[in-house]
């Protein structure tokens, strides 16, 4: 790479590509968003050798903060019909759309009759996609990722079908987890990851040690000073009014619905995708003024992609994207820490690979052979 181009990289990139040098391990990236799983993974020595990521958007996002040496694709669905066109790999991540699970998404759609979950075709069956892949390629590995929900969605019928399809179709070891970012920043955060190893390992999700809620970071971590913060991020009299009067009729009828007004010493609610509407959900406190919506870098710094000690993370995109991509991202911290839980067996797991079928049993084989036919 010639100096000028080096020079023009961010000092995260720098550190990716002398950290290619100590790589151990490949693993891809689907449903990739900006790339918050692949921050995890590349923490531990991971080398990333394929990315799915439908959205125009996300995918500028992702590669301005990334190397992009390999295939970037865009429908995953495209790949799934051809897995063979998927480099080999030791571990796949993935996380799946979550709106067809969320509470949230659930809630809307019900409201507009629309399905839900695995009747959702466009989004909820693309589980079924990661699962063709998985069946092919056989990786030693893989993470899942998804909203706390997808545990209880249908009467915890999703969730069945799922561990259905990974244990006794693909004969994975799987375990998971629902972990609260709000121990690794100052936001409540609640996501389901499911992590399963092919062969057997002493891999133990329950003993990865989260630390006390309490005693997480507060908001004033990652709260930019006054003077950075731009007056169009102040809510606009009517919409301040608007949101006190909507407040006040939901509780008045008993139900729950209030926005989200925080200080330097809270803990934020969870951001959302549909924080760019009306910020609601966490909104500063500004004595003596209106509140004001969170920056899009305080968003980058909520979910960890960012320090104020370091605002390396390129936003290329506007505020309305930016909200929506944050929004639907992982917290990184978290996923570093689910990483390094996993490195030890993880290390076993790829020195101990052997070819994709050898080490399968006849009745698993014939079972990867339908599930490939099944989801073909």
């Amino acid at each position: 790479m010639p100096p000028s181009a080096l020079a023009r990289l961010s000092s995260f990139q720098r550190e990716h590509l002398k950290g290619n040098l100590a790589r151990w391990f490949k693993f891809i990236d689907l449903f990739a968003g900006i790339g918050g799983l692949r921050r995890g993974f590349e923490s531990i020595g991971g080398s990333c050798v394929f990315t799915s990521e439908w959205d125009a958007y996300s995918r500028k996002t992702y590669a301005a903060n990334f190397p992009i040496d390999h295939e970037f694709a865009g429908d995953i669905r495209e790949y799934s019909a051809n897995p063979e066109h998927i480099p080999s790999h030791d571990v796949l991540l993935a996380g799946f759309p979550c709106q067809p699970f969320s509470i949230a998404g659930v809630s809307k759609k019900n409201s507009l009759g629309r399905p839900h979950g695995f009747l959702d075709d466009t989004q909820g069956t693309l589980f079924y996609d990661t699962a063709k892949i998985i069946a092919h390629h056989r990786p030693a590995a893989f993470l899942l990722e998804n909203v706390k929900n997808l545990e209880r969605h249908d009467s915890g019928k999703t969730f069945a079908t799922i561990r259905h399809v990974l244990e006794n179709e693909l004969g994975y070891h799987i375990q998971y987890r629902v972990i609260n970012s709000e121990s690794f920043v100052p936001q409540k955060r609640e996501r389901i990851f499911i992590v399963g190893f092919r062969d057997q390992t002493d891999f133990d999700f329950s003993t990865l040690t989260i630390p006390k809620s309490g005693n997480g970071p507060k908001l004033a971590s990652i709260l930019q000073s006054h003077n950075e913060v731009d007056s169009k991020y102040t809510l606009t009299p009517h919409l301040w009014d608007y949101l006190q009067r909507y407040k006040e009729k939901h509780s008045a009828a008993g139900n729950g619905f209030g926005f989200g007004l925080v200080g330097p010493d809270d803990v934020a609610r969870t951001l959302s995708a549909r924080y760019y509407k009306d910020g609601s959900e966490i909104l500063i406190d500004q004595k003596g003024a209106r509140p004001r919506r969170l920056t899009p870098r305080e968003c980058a710094r909520l979910m960890g992609f960012d320090t104020p000690d370091s605002d390396e993370f390129i936003i290329p995109v506007s505020d309305t994207q930016a909200y929506r991509q944050f929004g639907n991202s992982v917290v990184v911290p978290v996923v570093k820490a689910v990483a390094g839980h996993m490195e030890a067996s993880l290390r076993l797991a790829v020195e101990g690979i052997s070819s994709e079928t050898e080490h399968l049993t006849p009745a698993l084989r014939m079972s990867v052979g339908s599930i490939l036919q099944r989801f073909g």
